[in-house]
């Protein structure tokens, strides 16, 4: 099922304008998207502040969160990547593990639970986002104590 999928931007006058309009989407893509907090395209990060169904549109409100280079696109692959990384910008969100997902319902699958395992123990998640410039969603969390 093809849906349509529109960003806003919340202007200084309090009035939304349309920065990103996608027309053919996938339903599993714009659910995968609304459970991002933070939209990353052209360099700037965007973080989601509501997001509606409106007139057969889906659209994800956002603000304007901060700015750096565009960073490229990592590689090529077919499937669908998922960074999974530890909550910690002092040692620049270090990678736990890497996920090629086959579809986005994977991709939820991932970004709409509380708890992950990996490496032996278990993680909490704190927020999510979907990276266009680099072609990849980022799951970060942090370490809960409890091993397994």
């Amino acid at each position: 099922m093809e849906s349509l999928l529109e960003y806003r931007l919340l202007k200084l006058n309090e009035t939304y304008t349309s920065i990103y309009h996608y027309e053919s989407i996938e339903l599993e893509q714009v659910l995968a998207r609304r459970e991002c907090e933070f939209f990353v395209k052209e360099g700037v990060t965007y973080k989601q502040r509501s997001s509606a169904f409106e007139d057969d549109i889906h659209v994800i409100y956002v603000d304007e969160y901060e700015h750096a280079p565009k960073e490229e696109k990592e590689s090529d692959s077919e499937y669908l990547t998922l960074e999974i990384r530890e909550l910690n910008s002092y040692r620049n969100h270090p990678l736990l593990t890497i996920k090629s997902l086959s579809n986005h319902l994977e991709v939820l699958s991932y970004l709409g639970t509380v708890y992950s395992y990996f490496n032996g123990r278990e993680w909490e998640r704190d927020s999510a986002e979907i990276d266009e410039d680099r072609k990849v969603y980022v799951l970060y969390v942090t370490e809960t104590g409890v091993k397994y």
